[in-house]
């Protein structure tokens, strides 16, 4: 019987490109929706390992247990990548609240940002100056920020319906406002969460001190939304209550850890190399479910659902996980170095790094004249309702292999509801989709088989 399947295996290699695009994409699909493997590599991702920050002990059983799948797969060749990473440890739970007078005090929910120092021993207790930009901080200047905690609550601009613009538009405070804080005389920081709702969940994301020297910086901390409305609300009223926090955090030497990498050699042009993948890590606060465990499950199953439509690639595909997106893009810098020193020709390469939610297209950083090929695909993507095809933007990890030549995309779903999740305790499992994963899967898929078919070489 074993012999007889890999006989059909075998036939169904032979025809996949005789068929026609339309009936291979259908394959694909159909192979993803009814028997798609994504969804239990999350599980696993998500639930028996957990947040998978750089550097952390749950980073290292995600690189055994991923590849230790991609072995299971088959495959012509899988490796792991070393590669150094920075090791950051958030410490006991963080504590805050807010002043009114003495002893009268309301708990707030904070989250120290990724990469921050700690807090003295007994905390940070100061006054309060609201910002809505770091522009506001030259304005203000130091005579009125020295000894003072800055509260930066500029929110998301809920009017863009592209969440990732509005996150784009607001990031800045919690990427660099501890920095420039820092100059000014400032002892704290807290940001508002990057979040379109109100609730009560603070969400982390790494923090940049860039030249600061290290005992001059100071401590930086993300609020929920909904506390952050209230402590502007309550500094309306009065502008002399104080704020508390206090955070255990430390920055360890850089420890090793691996991209992890799965192949399939082409069988025409083995030399010709596309490229799909995720990021293993995450931020600790949740599963990593939606960013990226989503991604590095749907980039695996893109080799399995190849294989299980019975397509023979030409060029070589290559499954990337890559280590250390959150806080260092060491990983996706790590692999584009490795193969620049290769002399690797990479002509595609494509990330999953929006979550698991309905894909709604895809985003490319290409040529005039290479985008012109891919919108002749875009009507087969139509009848799964994936055919929002832009020119623009990719992958953070993919990023570091842009050199002019090779094509760097991105998978796009739906973002209604990404910052809901990103970056926060409410990241996990149950707020994934079996089937929006699945679709999401046999979409990139789709779309490296045609690349695969129909790309131009380097």
């Amino acid at each position: 019987m074993k012999q007889v399947i890999l006989f059909c295996a075998f036939l169904i290699g032979v025809n996949s490109y005789s068929q026609t695009d339309q009936e291979v994409i259908k394959t694909i699909f159909n192979t993803s929706l009814s028997n798609g493997q994504s969804y239990e590599w999350l599980d696993h991702l998500s639930n028996q390992i957990g947040g998978r920050l750089s550097g952390s002990l749950n980073a290292e059983r995600a690189v055994q247990y991923t590849k230790e799948e991609l072995d299971k797969l088959g495959l012509d060749k899988v490796w792991l990548q070393p590669v150094m990473v920075p090791k950051w440890l958030r410490g006991a739970p963080e504590h805050a609240f807010i002043e009114t007078t003495p002893g009268e005090t309301i708990n707030v929910n904070i989250s120290a940002l990724g990469g921050s120092v700690a807090t003295p021993a007994l905390g940070v207790k100061a006054n309060v100056v609201e910002v809505h930009s770091i522009e506001e901080l030259e304005i203000l200047g130091r005579e009125k920020l020295e000894g003072k905690i800055v509260f930066f609550n500029r929110p998301m601009d809920p009017t863009l319906i592209n969440t990732f613009s509005a996150y784009g538009g607001a990031v800045d405070q919690r990427g660099s406002g501890a920095k420039e804080a820092t100059k000014y005389g400032a002892v704290g920081v807290i940001v508002r969460s990057m979040n379109l709702r109100l609730d009560d969940f603070p969400h982390t994301g790494g923090t940049n001190y860039g030249d600061t020297p290290i005992n001059k910086r100071i401590p930086a901390a993300a609020i929920s939304t909904n506390h952050a409305e209230l402590l502007s609300s309550m500094l309306q009223l009065d502008s002399n209550i104080k704020f508390y926090f206090k955070q255990n955090c430390k920055q360890l030497p850089d420890v090793q850890s691996y991209n992890v990498i799965g192949e399939i050699t082409g069988s025409e042009f083995p030399k010709e190399i596309i490229v799909v993948g995720g990021h293993l890590d995450s931020w600790d606060l949740g599963g990593g479910s939606h960013d990226d465990g989503a991604g590095c499950s749907q980039s695996m199953d893109v080799l399995r659902l190849l294989k299980e439509s019975g397509i023979r690639p030409k060029r070589t595909i290559r499954v990337v996980l890559f280590m250390n997106e959150e806080n260092g893009l060491r990983g996706g810098r790590k692999y584009a170095e490795n193969a620049k020193l290769k002399g690797e020709n990479h002509i595609f390469a494509l990330e999953s790094d929006a979550g698991g939610f309905t894909p709604r297209g895809f985003s490319f950083d290409c040529s005039d004249e290479e985008f012109k090929q891919v919108l002749s695909w875009k009507h087969l993507f139509e009848p799964y309702l994936v055919h929002s095809f832009v020119k623009g933007g990719s992958g953070a990890d993919i990023g570091p292999l842009k050199d002019g030549k090779v094509v760097l995309a991105g998978l796009r779903p739906d973002t209604q509801r990404y910052f809901d999740y990103h970056h926060a305790a409410t990241d996990t499992f149950d707020a994934i989709n079996k089937r929006e994963l699945e679709l999401g899967a046999a979409a990139m898929t789709a779309l490296v088989y045609l690349y695969d078919k129909y790309g131009k070489s380097n």
